[in-house]
């Protein structure tokens, strides 16, 4: 098994992060008196009695319940600002160097907050987190799939001037993924290309979803990556279309455990993935309720997967480099750091 130090020093990048995943109860009830916001009487009334309620979620929906009732603290520019902030600064102690961020804005805009307000705090946080902690971002808007796909083109339509500008540098599509397949979401996509054509394309698919949900992202929504998309592996043409054109897929180990859909870590396939020459990277999703941020899904991932040397870690972190959508420059950057960071430790 690989050292920790050496997991900290690889040069982590992020694809799969819901900035309002990280909401933190000792951030959420100090925001909550801020904005003079009184929590329904049956969520948990301290930073305990939450962090217990954070341990055990019967499934992805009991999650979502609380989650969007959390975001309900969020109100002001300062308060995305903040939740942002808090989210690097913690990360830049694990290690990371690239995150490429996803974000709600019909949580809050069905709350009449504008998306303007949501998009510009986050965006100075991002901006923030470059000068001064060298991690560099991209904001993914996503597309809350439980919402009337009419309600979601007007979002994209609400986020035109960010989409245009390239602020706004990729769409997503997340909450849960049943009964609201991928095509209900083909006209929202195709709108969003019509405004930017370098505007990036992902998916969550695949994670309680079935294998299909991924194909039909691909093919459909005309998605370049796929977030979870772990029961691809029930489809071995599927499997060999995702190596072929290197479709990463974003995994979230902690995550895919806390919501049960495995039991334990060790019965992700990321073995068959690896085998498969099917690119992946390892995330977080929403930290602050799933226990782990970055590093702390490597250190499990390397328990359960004790076989793994530094020259399998480096193929993955090599995965998540190159299937980042930062420009190349960055990447052979980063790619050299890694370069170091392996070379450090094999002859140590």
């Amino acid at each position: 098994m690989v050292s920790r130090e050496f997991l900290q020093e690889l040069p982590k990048c992020e694809h799969h992060l819901h900035l309002e995943g990280t909401l933190e109860p000792d951030l959420l009830f100090p925001l909550a008196k801020r904005n003079g916001i009184t929590l329904p009487a049956e969520f948990p009334q301290s930073v305990a009695e939450l962090e217990a309620k954070y341990c055990q979620f019967r499934d992805l929906q009991d999650f979502l319940d609380y989650y969007y009732i959390g975001t309900n603290v969020l109100i002001e520019e300062q308060d995305f600002f903040d939740l942002a902030w808090a989210y690097f600064q913690r990360v830049h102690q694990q290690g990371l160097v690239h995150a490429e961020v996803f974000y709600d804005p019909q949580s809050h805009t069905t709350r009449s907050i504008p998306l303007e307000r949501v998009t510009r705090g986050f965006q100075r946080a991002c901006e923030r987190a470059e000068k001064e902690l060298g991690i560099t971002s991209k904001l993914i808007m996503c597309l809350l799939r439980h919402m009337e796909p009419e309600h979601c083109a007007e979002t994209i339509e609400q986020a035109r001037p960010f989409i245009e500008q390239g602020i706004i540098h990729g769409l997503g599509l997340d909450s849960a993924e049943k009964p609201f397949p991928p095509e209900l979401f083909v006209e929202c996509y195709e709108k969003a290309r019509s405004i930017n054509g370098d505007l990036k394309l992902t998916a969550h698919a695949g994670e309680e979803g079935p294998a299909r949900y991924v194909s039909d992202s691909l093919d459909l929504l005309q998605a370049s990556r796929i977030d979870h998309g772990i029961n691809s592996v029930h489809d071995d043409e599927l499997m060999q279309r995702l190596a072929r054109e290197q479709v990463m897929l974003t995994v979230c180990p902690l995550s895919n455990v806390k919501l049960q859909v495995v039991q334990r870590v060790a019965q992700l396939p990321l073995q068959k993935l690896l085998d498969s020459n099917v690119p992946f990277s390892l995330n977080s999703d929403d930290p602050a309720y799933f226990g782990g941020y970055i590093l702390d899904n490597y250190a499990k991932v390397a328990e359960e997967f004790p076989q793994w040397d530094h020259a399998v870690w480096a193929r993955i972190c090599r995965h998540s480099i190159e299937g980042s959508w930062c420009d190349d420059k960055r990447k052979t950057e980063l790619l050299q750091r890694l370069q170091s960071v392996v070379q450090k430790h094999a002859s140590a």
